[in-house]
């Protein structure tokens, strides 16, 4: 049987609502499991940011005022 994971109390709170699993199911889930689950969380996030960041982006190139003339 597999020790609980060696996490302070708070990291265990954060990860157990940003994996939506019980505390309890988080400190007995297998290390590879839970870097698992991490990993697809970090990509989910990621993705999310990119549209984000490309939106703001075109919105400055497709104004014409904005660009320089160099007069």
């Amino acid at each position: 049987m597999s020790r609980p994971l060696q996490i302070s109390p708070d990291t265990a709170v954060k990860l157990s609502q940003q994996l939506g699993v019980p505390i309890e199911h988080l400190m007995h889930m297998p290390r590879h499991i839970l870097l698992q689950k991490l990993a697809e969380l970090a990509k989910t996030e990621s993705d999310a940011a990119k549209p984000a960041d490309s939106a703001s982006g075109d919105s400055a190139d497709a104004n014409p005022d904005s660009e320089d003339r160099g007069l």
